[in-house]
């Protein structure tokens, strides 16, 4: 359905999609989330939401810049916003996102990936692009599923492991412009567990250090 957003503006300096952000709205309702999305006094907004029984609005036409994805990087470069389309999934946080729900955004990237020629490397967490800002979509988004439905990443590697775990974060994708390594460790770790090990807990260790290493070498831009 569309639903045409006024927040919304030209992509710089002629870029093209090349990144899907995926995200959770962490409000009541996907109506109160399409309002949200679409009420010119919070500048914000995402190509397209997605209901929990698999309505799907569009926002922002594709080759729009929706304003979704904030201050972050990916891949060493940054106005992710110019070079990603933005995906709401109507969810707290809390909850696991429903059957319906996953069917449709598995139908929508689909549709992109091949509509944009985006690489399933490129489907990433807003976590991911900005550790220790956001959260979303969370640890109770089944990434692993996605990858069995054809998109997204994914590694089996088995620990132990003694690479260099930040090095090879930096290798798969992800930023690194904080200046308290501890505090950089520490961010990296969390936003990984959230997508890769989401019932992980405790301090890093050999399984975090050889799946990033994983990450790096199959799907990285940067080789560790």
């Amino acid at each position: 359905m569309w639903h045409p957003s006024p927040n919304f503006g030209p992509r710089r300096d002629a870029q093209r999609p090349e990144v899907i952000v995926l995200h959770y709205t962490a409000m009541q309702s996907a109506e109160a989330a399409l309002a949200r999305l679409c009420d010119p006094a919070f500048e914000v907004s995402a190509h397209y939401l997605i209901a929990e029984d698999g309505r799907l609005w569009q926002m922002v036409a594709d080759l729009d810049r929706a304003w979704h994805a904030g201050a972050g990087t990916w891949q060493g470069r940054g106005d992710v916003n110019s070079r990603a389309i933005g995906i709401e999934l109507a969810n707290d946080g809390a909850q696991p996102f429903s059957a319906p729900q996953m069917a449709r955004l598995v139908h929508l990237l689909h549709g992109l990936t091949k509509a944009h020629g985006i690489a399933l490397q490129s489907i990433i967490a807003h976590s991911d692009m900005a550790p220790g800002r956001k959260a979303d979509p969370g640890r109770k988004f089944d990434w692993r599923g996605l990858w069995r439905a054809g998109f997204g990443v994914w590694s089996a590697a088995q620990g132990p492991s003694d690479c260099d775990f930040v090095a090879s974060a930096r290798g798969f994708g992800y930023p690194l412009d904080m200046d308290d390594p501890a505090q950089c460790e520490r961010l990296l770790l969390e936003a990984f567990r959230q997508r890769f090990r989401p019932a992980a807990s405790g301090p890093l260790d050999g399984t975090d250090r050889a799946m990033m290493r994983d990450l790096a070498e199959r799907y990285g831009v940067d080789p560790v």
